[in-house]
């Protein structure tokens, strides 16, 4: 009999804990799983699961509200309506279905499911807070996936219901007028895309001096053209949001970024804050082992997902997710778990940050994988190697042309000398699905040179990356 209660204690069931839990079962390892709120965690609840549903549906009512579009095709449709409730219905009893579906596996593959707040308590040792008290557990390993909450900047004063996050903006619980958004990376883009499809009008606050920064500049630029510049929506950058203020009309003062004087004032309906994600990491009882967050509130680890302490690993504790700070992604975190349990097991095995793709459901949707070509010529400096791109364009690719959809490109960057892939960057209907092709084939190391002698069937959006790679290599 082992000395311990567990193999393996999980702190936080989202996707990251989850996909941990199964595997570390697949791997024979006896496993709980803490969590003190929602099965399925910021994703299943409060991100990529409702927010997802909205897209889909308000997408549904862009794409028949585009009378031009369907004309082309053949086809006329009456005015369209749409309910804004059942809209968010949609999105809620999703959630509803995938955290059912995410316990149900748990339980199925006898992962015990402890309720309550989960705290290390020494080593090896976890405590779990509930109503009915405290009770320590032992375990041979211990993992947090506590994840993450939306940051607020200083200055923002939230009422959830005029002034909100994310975590609001998912429930859909109103449609104002005109609603702000601080912030234009993806969850600020999605919204957007969300609230002007449903008939809102969006003003989109950026402290950065362009929009959708992280993006690849030419990306963000065609992105421009088709997601901001034919919308409903109104742009300010390299301005902050230093007051943001409830009620109605919500105010919201405007400070230049560089001068840091107040240029403007504006009055809206709602005030979407849209401005990153920070660690949850507080109350984890890592002291108890020494161990030190970093500035930011990260975790520290290494690539196998061993938690430091002073840069040396710490004994049978773990962490992935995005408390780890590496990629504050679902799928990430999910990867991350699986090479963690690899681990425990004594399989060593390294988790491969180029090779994860992200994605923004927006319409069109933006894909990318691996390094932004300003990373790639940064690494050639380093390394000694130049840099090449080569790219293609949705309008001279026949599914897209019968689709009536030839907005985007897609762009390869790639080592002159070997060929290496090293980073893919996609807008176009579908690149959330197509980017997982370049990201299989970096993960892989893969050259352009035998990418472009792939056969991809034809007639597929999936040519656009074959010919992106045949022109890698011409």
């Amino acid at each position: 009999m082992s000395k311990f209660d567990y193999d393996l204690i999980i702190i936080g069931a989202g996707v990251g804990g989850h996909g941990a839990a199964i595997h570390a079962v697949k791997c024979g390892l006896k496993t709980a799983i803490i969590e003190a709120e929602d099965m399925g965690g910021t994703c299943v609840n409060r991100g990529c699961i409702p927010s997802k549903a909205l897209l889909a549906a308000s997408g549904r009512v862009r794409e028949f509200n585009d009378a031009h579009h369907l004309q082309s095709m053949g086809i006329q449709v009456g005015g369209v309506q749409f309910d804004r409730s059942a809209i968010a219905d949609h999105a809620n009893n999703l959630v509803s279905k995938i955290q059912g579906d995410l316990t149900n596996s748990l339980k199925r593959l006898k992962v015990d499911i402890l309720r309550g707040w989960g705290k290390i308590a020494g080593k090896q040792k976890v405590t779990v807070s509930s109503d009915q008290g405290d009770k320590t557990y032992t375990a041979k390993n211990v993992m947090l996936c506590p994840g993450s909450v939306p940051f607020v900047p200083r200055g923002i004063e939230l009422d959830g219901k005029t002034v909100f996050t994310s975590d609001n903006a998912v429930k859909l619980e109103s449609l104002p007028d005109w609603i702000a958004i601080i912030g234009s990376g993806y969850i600020g883009l999605e919204f957007s895309d969300v609230y002007t499809a449903l008939g809102c009008e969006v003003t989109m606050i950026e402290a950065l001096d362009n929009l959708m920064p992280g993006f690849d500049t030419e990306i963000a630029k065609m992105a421009k053209r088709s997601l901001i510049a034919p919308r409903d929506i109104e742009t300010y950058t390299g301005v902050f949001a230093t007051k943001v203020t409830p009620g109605a009309p919500v105010t919201i003062e405007l400070t230049d970024a560089k001068t840091k004087e107040v240029i403007d004032v504006l009055e809206v309906d709602a005030c979407l804050v849209a401005t990153g994600r920070i660690p949850a990491t507080k109350n984890l009882g890592l002291e108890s082992l020494a161990v030190e967050i970093d500035k930011r509130g990260f975790i520290p680890v290494n690539d196998k997902m061993q938690v430091l302490k002073d840069g040396k690993p710490v004994p049978h504790l773990w962490a992935v997710g995005d408390a780890t700070g590496k990629m504050m992604l679902a799928h990430a975190a999910s990867g991350q778990g699986v090479i963690a349990i690899e681990n425990i097991c004594g399989r060593s095995q390294e988790i491969d940050y180029r090779s994860i793709p992200a994605a923004a459901f927006t319409h069109p949707e933006i894909s990318y994988v691996g390094l932004t070509e300003a990373d790639a010529k940064e690494l050639g400096e380093k390394e000694s190697f130049k840099v090449a791109t080569a790219k293609t364009y949705y309008k001279g690719n026949s599914k897209a042309l019968a689709e009536g959809e030839t907005e985007g490109m897609a762009k390869v960057i790639y080592r002159k000398d070997t060929g290496e892939l090293l980073g893919v960057h996609i807008i176009g209907i579908h690149a959330s699905d197509l980017i997982q092709e370049a990201a299989n084939a970096i993960s892989q190391r893969e050259s352009v040179t035998n990418l472009a002698f792939n056969v991809h069937t034809h007639p597929t959006l999936s040519e656009v990356l074959d010919e992106a790679y045949k022109r890698a290599v011409v």
